[in-house]
């Protein structure tokens, strides 16, 4: 019950759709775990790029992640195009959990789904910052 309430908190932030290249193999001959951790990373990217306006991103405003986890479903395999949906839980104080979904074109299952503990930082100083107002109205 407590994870369908999570469940109802979440809000599709941003949908990057990221190619699987030959060297994103292993020698299993499948898509190696780190590599859902990049596409993850790239997606959060992506959407922190979106998020934040251009003169503050990464100059004095940017993103550390304090957690993150995968779950594994199932193997990727190349070649194929990722499609990372991100979702952005209730906003904390200077945190935010977001979401992964990792799907594979055209399958309608999930390979993976991941979770990442996002940190507002300032750039400068490099310690936590209270997420920004205008950012907060965005994420809630």
């Amino acid at each position: 019950m407590v994870e369908d309430a999570a469940e109802e908190e979440r809000k599709l932030v941003h949908v990057e759709r990221i190619p699987m290249r030959w060297g994103d193999m292993d020698a299993m001959g499948h898509v190696n775990n780190t590599v859902y951790f990049r596409f993850m990373e790239q997606a959060r990217i992506g959407w922190f790029d979106a998020l934040v306006p251009e003169e503050s991103a990464w100059k004095s405003t940017g993103i550390v992640i304090a957690s993150t986890s995968c779950n594994f479903r199932r193997p990727m395999t190349y070649p194929g195009t990722v499609e990372v949906k991100v979702y952005s839980g209730r906003p904390g104080g200077s945190s935010v959990t977001t979401y992964y979904e990792l799907r594979v074109d055209p399958e309608p299952a999930p390979y993976a789904e991941g979770e990442a503990v996002v940190v507002f930082i300032d750039m400068e100083k490099q310690k936590p910052i209270r997420i920004p107002e205008d950012i907060r109205r965005r994420l809630q």
